[in-house]
């Protein structure tokens, strides 16, 4: 990578795809904390508490190093990409500046009594600290996909005197159509990591035979949320995701789905590699029509392929855009494959004892984090090359003074420092996995039993 504009890609990539480890666990785990709060509130059994001040805690580390993480990611705006800020600073300025102020002191704010307040705060008070952490999580998301659906599809904006991007309209900005349905898919996948991973937990305590009656309730919670989540991100909110890249994105529609030839009744690829400078698929397994039907709902409908577009609009990295939004799909497929089963034997009471699908749903924790990775990408790579989609040349919002040099040296030094940060991450997640929801002596004295699920 000989020029600057690539070195600032690939450290923003960086940072950014690392910092959204963490982000996702706690937004999906603050809607199970309420989820366990609320259970303790209407059945007063001790059990749910504890469950849910052991997931807490694991909540306080990811928040915690999401943090750390998130702070210079945000100063990269200036450091790597200031030609960008002085132009659409006023805009996205706006959001950047709400989710800081007011969403990210809620979380933390809240966090800190659901944290250290349970006493003084009783039983009622104490579910209002998580339903308020809850809150905060999920409206810093909004605001954050909101100032990305921005750049993917600008709306409420006119330019000024200076060249300048000028908001027009707040409202429009913030409830861009695109930014709504972009939200739900982004909120349903950090729920399902919170679901696999909770999930994960309890399967774990189920197959080493210890802390059983949490697991049970853990694998209970993860499952129940898991299935619902697992199929709404599939429909309607990943079906309207697609419809609106295909009205306002079609080079990014084609690219994502490796089609290069405009036809009526086109297929949906499966399967299939993309040769960019034959302008073809290779090895191709698809659905005939299908691709018509999902985007236009008519299965003879006309979509438009690469060949159509000048390729100065076509995505700049075609290959990597068509393997990141394959991944999301077929992982997404599993994870209901995988949700609907444990459903399934649930329902008929034999999901604890079923081995097999609690080393499935053991295993599959990394999956979610690498579909939601996949998507971030498949967002970001399709909007090339554009920053501001139509308006702003990715190559023209670097920052002119800061070289490919300079870029290298800190995205070095990121590296190491993240990659230290990672282990300590794990080092403590599973020291609170190890030690359990209870303390060890109580479980191993004459304790009380506590409730199953």
């Amino acid at each position: 990578m000989e020029q600057a504009v690539d070195v600032h890609r690939l450290h923003f990539a960086f940072t950014v795809t690392f910092h959204y480890i963490f982000p996702q666990l706690t937004m999906g785990l603050a809607l199970l904390l309420v989820y366990l709060k609320t259970k303790a509130l209407r059945t007063g059994d001790e059990h749910y508490n504890r469950a849910a001040r052991f997931w807490a805690k694991i909540f306080g580390i990811n928040f915690a190093l999401g943090v750390v993480t998130g702070i210079p990611m945000e100063f990269q705006f200036g450091t790597n990409w200031a030609a960008f800020s002085k132009s659409a600073g006023g805009v996205i300025g706006q959001t950047l500046a709400m989710e800081g102020i007011f969403s990210f002191f809620l979380e933390s704010s809240f966090l800190g009594l659901f944290l250290f307040g349970e006493k003084r705060l009783g039983r009622v008070g104490h579910w209002w600290a998580a339903f308020l952490v809850w809150l905060g999580s999920w409206i810093s998301g909004y605001l954050i996909v909101a100032t990305d659906a921005w750049m993917q599809h600008p709306t409420g904006y006119a330019i000024g005197a200076r060249g300048e991007f000028v908001l027009t309209s707040f409202w429009k900005l913030l409830l861009n159509e695109w930014a709504l349905w972009a939200y739900a898919h982004n909120m349903l996948g950090a729920v399902q990591t919170g679901c696999f991973v909770m999930a994960a937990v309890g399967a774990f305590y189920l197959l080493a035979k210890r802390d059983e009656a949490y697991g049970r309730t853990f694998l209970k919670a993860g499952v129940i949320v898991g299935v619902i989540a697992a199929c709404l991100q599939l429909f309607p909110t990943g079906d309207m995701q697609g419809r609106l890249i295909a009205e306002n994105q079609q080079p990014t529609l084609a690219a994502m789905e490796g089609l290069f030839q405009t036809q009526p009744g086109a297929p949906l690829m499966i399967l299939g590699q993309p040769d960019v400078p034959a302008r073809k698929l290779d090895n191709p397994l698809e659905i005939p029509a299908m691709l018509s039907f999902l985007t236009y709902r008519q299965w003879s409908a006309n979509v438009k392929g690469l060949a159509d577009f000048p390729e100065n609009l076509w995505p700049d990295r075609i290959p990597l855009l068509y393997y990141s939004y394959h991944v999301m799909v077929g992982l997404g497929t599993i994870f209901i494959a995988v949700m609907v089963m444990a459903g399934l034997l649930l329902w008929r009471g034999k999901l604890y004892t079923s081995k097999w699908i609690l080393w499935i749903l053991m295993l599959c924790v990394p999956l979610p984090y690498i579909a939601n990775t996949a998507g971030w990408m498949t967002a970001e790579l399709g909007r090339q090359p554009w920053l501001i989609y139509g308006l702003m040349r990715t190559a023209s919002g670097v920052s002119p003074r800061v070289g490919s040099g300079n870029a290298w040296f800190t995205l070095i030094g990121f590296m190491g420092m993240y990659a230290m940060l990672a282990i300590l991450w794990l080092f403590l997640v599973w020291r609170e996995i190890e030690h359990g929801p209870e303390p060890r002596a109580e479980m191993d004295g004459n304790a009380a039993p506590v409730a199953a699920d």
